[in-house]
């Protein structure tokens, strides 16, 4: 058997391992309708999707009095909550996740969610039990910072160098670029495909099944 390139494998949760990004992009379209503001087309919303959430709606309306931006986090997370013990995994995404487990493979999550959001998701669909370690935008530095991975890293004793992270946005792929980590996209989340081949990367998965054989191939 051919020796493992990677010993941690660090994964995005919306738009990689949970089908949220329509959700995530109709609730801050509420948001901004909500409080009469200009309200984002889907791909605009779409591309905030990651970043830490005061970060994102600064980013979507970057125009609008700044006052605007703690209600608009106020009125995403009232929508957001109404919807969110609904989403699920990706198809595939349980099996992939404990099939790398029994590999022996270090899992963790870094996300753009908040502590109780991530907990709240996770329990909803029974996978807290899978991962090592995760890391929160409201714990650390947003992406595209290294810091939730050095942090993790340090948590687990991994090596950067033997660290792998999945997502599904560019600011995912520029976390690992700017971590020293390594990096795969995957083309079913928030971001195209073109943008994410904007940022080198070792794999772009189709879907998670592509991902998951890759994986046991390559990693």
């Amino acid at each position: 058997m051919a020796k493992k390139l990677f010993d941690f494998i660090v994964f995005d949760w919306d738009g990689t391992l949970m089908d949220s990004t329509v959700t995530i992009v109709k609730c801050i379209q509420a948001a901004a309708k909500d409080l009469q503001l200009p309200v984002p087309d889907d791909a605009a919303a779409a591309h905030v999707i990651g970043l830490a959430l005061a970060d994102a709606m600064q980013a979507v309306l970057p125009d609008v009095d700044p006052k605007f931006y703690p209600k608009m986090v106020e009125r995403y997370r009232y929508h957001y909550l109404v919807r969110d013990h609904e989403l699920p995994l990706f198809p595939g995404v349980r099996e992939m996740l404990t099939d790398l487990a029994q590999q022996g493979y270090f899992l963790a999550v870094a996300t753009g969610k908040s502590r109780v959001g991530l907990n709240r998701a996770m329990n909803s669909v029974n996978v807290l039990s899978m991962f090592d370690a995760t890391r929160c935008a409201d714990e650390t530095f947003s992406k595209p910072h290294p810091a939730m991975l050095q942090e993790l890293t340090r948590e687990l004793g991994q090596d950067m160098q033997r660290t792998l992270m999945i997502g599904d946005t560019t600011h995912d792929l520029l976390m690992a670029a700017n971590a020293g980590a390594s990096a795969v996209a995957v083309e079913y989340g928030a971001h195209e495909a073109s943008l994410l081949a904007t940022v080198p990367t070792l794999y772009s998965a189709k879907k998670v099944a592509d991902l998951h054989q890759w994986l046991n191939e390559n990693a």
